[in-house]
């Protein structure tokens, strides 16, 4: 038992770490914005994080429209392996043709959602005066958005085409290019920020610029990665004119449950927020702090959720049942051993922990923050194994299950329970994140039952016919 949960961890880490790092990657080119706005003044991050905000939000939507494209490529990829190995020539050139429709019709679905994406952007900032924010930083923010909304077609393509290479189960690249998009960001901020080289003195809008600057470069580096390589270069096709149109309902049919599941997700945690700021700054600080915490560790969960899903679907394509039921096991057990370090520093050693986010000088907020992370050392084995268990259900092609469930946990679970905690029985901040792990730990158990289920399901409706 424990040689197999060995052998399948090694074979799922070789996917799962590069997506992770390349993950925690991301998350240090976002803090590199917010730390260089900081820079500016009070006025500029305030428009700067509301403006990152805002194209967060619309980013992350986009992304899940096009994350099922992965499931489809690492399907049709074990179908073209399979044809090889029993010497099928046709059968492998159809799988082959499959794989070339998809990138196809994912970077349409890219291009439609980035532009559509962009517009909306525009005019989300025209209408922020109507609600109720500061008129100085409203027009800070409209300027900024002008700036980033024109990255939001290449970070799409981005993503389409790093499905693609992750569902070739060929993502080393990532890394690197991820790694490299943090340094030429802060670099380009700086100049353009302060006007070097004899360049204008931008300010905020010089972040904007510098960021979509850097979602072109990385899409262009990634494109011309994957055509070095000479498994992938012949399945890398962006000639959009010949886009199948069944090709790309498909996809828009799986992606947009998950577009609405990272947006109710997104949607949950922004509620919470603004529960905990009605307790005083204090509460909110603690909470901010410990929130993303939370959401840096997330992204381990993330890589393994990303994982699972690409080799569930490509075991289920080879009618290895008994592998893809394995998968859930061997991600959840490495979901735990991160979780259960991570625990640990929580519980032992909480002022380290907190001492990058919380002024020393706050007690009120230490005392609030240290209490959080005794529950967030229980809570993160939920979230890790609520986001495995949508990767596992995306492998199965059901991502509307995955939308339904975390609507239960989330809003009809989670959201009561920390209202519930928080405000009736007086826990206040506390409650809050108890109810948060509620709901996650009910969204955990349903997305984990539903996945077994629906995998036994589907071992019966491929089974091999009795033989009279």
């Amino acid at each position: 038992m424990l040689k197999t949960l060995l052998r399948d961890s090694r074979a799922l880490g070789v996917l799962a770490v590069p997506l992770i790092l390349t993950q925690l990657a991301q998350v240090a080119l976002t803090t590199t914005d917010t730390v260089m706005m900081g820079f500016l003044g009070t006025t500029e991050l305030a428009a700067g994080g509301l403006a990152i905000v805002i194209f967060n939000q619309l980013r992350t939507m986009g992304v899940g429209l096009v994350t099922s494209v992965g499931n489809q490529i690492a399907t049709a990829a074990a179908l073209a392996e399979r044809a090889a190995d029993e010497s099928d020539g046709n059968a492998g050139e159809r799988a082959q043709d499959e794989v070339r429709s998809i990138v196809r019709a994912s970077m349409a679905v890219a291009t439609l959602a980035g532009l559509a994406g962009a517009v909306l952007m525009i005019l989300i900032g025209q209408a922020l005066t109507w609600l109720g924010q500061d008129a100085e930083v409203v027009d800070l923010t409209q300027t900024m958005l002008f700036a980033l909304a024109p990255g939001l077609l290449p970070c799409l393509w981005f993503q389409a085409v790093r499905q693609f290479t992750v569902g070739m189960r060929r993502p080393q690249a990532l890394l690197q290019i991820t790694i490299a998009s943090i340094a030429v960001n802060a670099g380009l901020n700086w100049i353009l920020i302060h006007g070097t080289f004899g360049l204008p003195r931008l300010g905020l809008t010089g972040v904007g610029i510098a960021t979509s600057g850097v979602y072109l470069l990385s899409f262009l580096a990634l494109y011309f990665s994957a055509k070095k390589d000479k498994e992938l270069a012949p399945l890398l096709t962006l000639d959009l004119t010949k886009a199948d149109a069944a090709t790309v309902k498909r996809l828009v049919g799986l992606g947009v449950p998950i577009a609405a599941t990272y947006g109710s997700e997104a949607g949950f945690f922004s509620i919470t927020a603004l529960m905990a700021g009605s307790f005083g700054p204090d509460a909110l600080a603690a909470h901010t702090a410990v929130n993303q915490l939370v959401y840096i560790v997330f992204q381990v969960a993330v890589g393994l959720s990303h994982a699972a899903s690409i080799n569930v679907s490509r075991e289920l394509a080879l009618g290895n049942h008994d592998d893809a039921r394995r998968i859930k096991n061997t991600a959840l057990a490495c979901a735990a051993a991160v979780m259960a370090v991570v625990g640990l520093l929580y519980l032992t050693i909480p002022r380290l922990v907190l001492a990058p986010f919380l002024d020393s000088g706050s007690d009120q907020a230490l005392t609030i923050a240290t209490q959080l992370l005794i529950v967030t050392a229980f809570l993160q084995f939920f979230d890790c194994a609520q986001n495995i268990g949508v990767g596992l259900l995306r492998g199965l092609d059901d991502t509307k299950s995955g939308f339904r469930i975390t609507l239960i946990g989330y809003w009809a679970v989670g959201l009561p329970a920390s209202w519930l905690l928080a405000y009736a029985l007086n826990l206040d901040t506390l409650g809050i994140w108890l109810g948060l792990l509620t709901g996650l730990a009910t969204t955990a158990v349903l997305l984990l039952r539903r996945y077994s289920s629906s995998l036994t399901r589907h071992e019966q409706a491929h089974a091999a016919p009795a033989v009279a």
